[in-house]
């Protein structure tokens, strides 16, 4: 046994919804006693695919001790459930550039005479993922320049570089994250500062939350994992002059000391009337 990285559920937050239930093909988790469960070290290859779909953000992921993680038993598993859940876990395989678990997966299928039903990847020409809620979907709208930068009737462009946005829905694995210029940003600014795709989001990977309404501790413990798992080149937190949107700060700003890295980070403050004042 050896340290490496696992999920981690916050039994507090977690209200035994059940959403994270069939977003791990591994079937590492389970709902007992109204609460999502880790039952098995080895089915948990410690990626994430979960965390995005906790509405809770119950869901985070830490280095501990932990049994390694056995693809062969987890392929076991997998092939009981169909064709559907196959198709999901090499998908989710490949989207995390795990070359040597995805070759040990289909191995295992070629050694059963099971046909992989894997072919173009787990991205169709928008960048869109196939597995999970829709809504809640990683996409990387870099990748195929017809999902951005489409002009709106006016003439603009959106600078959109990424789906999910909310920082809840965000898992801290999407590949975009890597190596990215991320702009946090309170709810309200994009709705007031008119610029805002422009002179703020151009360039950028984006996250959304409410500092006021949110979950702030949840929000805290998401970043760190962010921060840590990925370089990130730079955070500006875009938030309202009003008191309660001052919260992010810290919390951003811990969330960097707690990394351990040195990442810039800038503050863009709008007025409650649009105007940009810092």
């Amino acid at each position: 046994m050896g340290k490496r990285k696992i999920i981690r559920i916050d039994e507090d937050k977690c209200n035994g919804c059940g959403q994270c239930i069939p977003n791990c093909p591994e079937g590492a988790l389970q709902i007992i006693d109204n609460k999502a469960r880790l039952v098995s070290d080895l089915f948990c290859d410690g990626l994430g695919a979960c965390i995005g779909y906790c509405p809770q953000g119950a869901i985070s992921i830490e280095e501990r001790d932990a049994r390694k993680y056995d693809e062969r038993k987890v392929m076991a598993n997998i092939i009981k459930q169909g064709k559907n859940v196959i198709i999901a876990h090499l998908q989710h395989l490949k989207s995390h550039k795990q070359d040597k678990l995805l070759k040990e997966a289909i191995d295992f299928l070629k050694e059963k005479e099971i046909e992989a039903p894997f072919k173009s990847g787990p991205e169709d020409k928008g960048g869109h993922t196939h597995s999970g809620c829709p809504g809640s979907k990683t996409m990387d709208f870099r990748k195929n320049k017809q999902f951005s930068g489409e002009k709106s009737p006016s003439g603009q462009e959106s600078q959109l570089a990424s789906w999910p946005i909310q920082i809840t829905l965000v898992s801290p694995q999407a590949p975009y994250l890597d190596g990215s210029e991320l702009l946090i940003a309170a709810d309200c600014v994009a709705f007031t500062y008119a610029d805002f795709h422009e002179c703020l989001l151009k360039g950028k990977i984006l996250l959304v939350g409410c500092p006021k309404l949110d979950d702030i501790d949840a929000y805290r413990e998401k970043l760190i994992q962010i921060f840590k798992d990925n370089k990130i080149n730079s955070v500006t937190y875009a938030h309202m002059e009003v008191p309660c949107c001052f919260g992010m700060v810290s919390v951003i700003k811990d969330g960097i000391l707690a990394s351990g890295k040195n990442i810039p980070f800038e503050e863009a403050v709008i007025s409650i009337k649009g105007e940009r004042i810092k």
